[in-house]
């Protein structure tokens, strides 16, 4: 006896709750895989915001509130770095490179950043890729500024086009520097991390529009010609270090912290990225939580429609005794047809999640940064689909054990 066959010719002559327990095994692979490979990715590229970078230095506070702020553009300082203290700790033995962070103005909500031109050469994220331009170039004068792809797409810039940078992080201000527009001179290729959100400016620049400004608390004096020789700011915000070797990390984040000239720290960008997604993990957790409380439901009500329909079939049973099925017959075919169901759902389920992902993908990347990439199930997912398709088959013993346990007599008897 073929059980498949007969299993199949079964949940044919059921199709209509075939189809709606098939269904709901599909929704629940798509919910578990789907969460699984949205969070593979999104830990990916989270920790492939920055690389490279050995240290970021910015004035005391926490670590993870430097990282937000110097990496992820989330929030402000707790206070700033004086340019001489900047100097002094980029002219130490050991240091390659390092890389001035200036923030605290915006424009029509993103965030503005005022750095050096080595940023656009020696800064890196993922597998310690370099950021490229789509168009245009870096920018040479006082009020050039280079965008990011989001920031490009959203507002609709291309190159030339002229921008008024506003005082502050809101995306609504009353306070913009209207006098010093800035034009548009690079804009990035997209990254998938908080530069393609990013306008960036010279130091020089942002100096610059805070000159003879009306809304400015403490005005400076404006000189004869904005030019960076005369522009040199007085502090920054944070940035970031680059050594001539790992074995000197540690020395230099001891120096650093140890600072007498005033109160910095110094963080491992991959330490502190580690601590900030473990404060995540809760959210991560719930997730999948919830996603495996689905697949728990599709199987419940797996069971609970072959235990409805088993009183239904015992007739159909007694039929198949008296042919001379046995009892591990009956049983075989009934897991055989849990089994069945749970195979078909993982199917279209893969199918249904694959073509979501594919349809998806440019607007999930385009609207936050995520890409996820069209892969093949790997090992945790083949896991995840393993057990899913053992716990079928212990659903399919429930009823199994049942049906083992109707006897012909019963199942020939007439029921009033």
């Amino acid at each position: 006896m073929n059980l498949r066959l007969l299993a199949g010719k079964s949940l044919k002559s059921r199709r209509s709750t075939a189809i709606l327990t098939i269904v709901s095994i599909a929704v629940s692979v798509i919910l578990l895989l789907g969460v699984e490979k949205v969070r593979v990715n999104a830990k990916s590229s989270f920790a492939n915001t920055i690389s490279g970078t050995d240290l970021i230095v910015g004035a005391r506070s926490g670590s993870i509130q430097l990282l937000l702020y110097s990496v992820f553009r989330i929030g402000s300082a707790t206070n700033n770095i004086t340019w001489k203290s900047y100097q002094d700790i980029a002219q130490q033995k050991g240091v390659k490179w390092t890389i001035p962070i200036s923030l605290g103005d915006s424009h029509r909500g993103f965030r503005v950043m005022g750095t050096s031109r080595d940023y656009f050469s020696v800064y890196q994220y993922g597998e310690k890729r370099t950021l490229k331009f789509s168009s245009g170039a870096q920018f040479e004068g006082v009020f050039d500024a280079v965008i990011g792809s989001e920031v490009a797409n959203t507002l609709n810039y291309s190159i030339g086009d002229q921008v008024i940078i506003s005082h502050g992080t809101g995306s609504a201000s009353f306070a913009q520097h209207k006098d010093k527009p800035f034009v548009i001179s690079g804009i990035l290729e997209h990254t998938g991390t908080p530069v393609d959100r990013t306008m960036h400016v010279s130091l020089a620049g942002i100096e610059a529009m805070h000159v003879n400004w009306q809304g400015a608390m403490k005005k400076r004096k404006a000189k004869k010609a904005l030019t960076e020789s005369n522009l040199q700011p007085e502090s920054i915000t944070a940035f970031l270090v680059g050594l001539d070797s790992k074995i000197v990390s540690f020395k230099m984040q001891r120096y650093i912290n140890d600072y007498a000239a005033e109160p910095l720290l110094a963080i491992f960008p991959g330490i502190a990225l580690h601590e900030l997604w473990s404060l995540m993990s809760v959210a991560e957790q719930a997730l999948l939580i919830i996603s495996l409380f689905v697949v728990v439901a599709a199987l419940t009500g797996m069971l609970a429609v072959s235990l409805a329909g088993l009183n239904e079939r015992r007739r159909e049973v007694a039929i198949l005794r008296s042919v001379g099925a046995s009892h591990w017959h009956i049983m075989g075919l009934l897991i055989t047809e849990t089994v069945l169901l749970t195979m078909i759902g993982i199917i279209i389920g893969l199918i249904m999640l694959y073509s979501s992902i594919w349809v998806a993908q440019p607007l999930i990347e385009k609207n936050y940064g995520l890409f996820i990439p069209i892969t093949a199930p790997n090992v945790r997912e083949l896991g995840m689909i393993s057990v899913l398709l053992a716990a079928s088959f212990l659903v399919g013993l429930v009823p199994a054990y049942f049906a083992y346990k109707n006897s012909l007599a019963d199942g020939m008897s007439v029921r009033s």
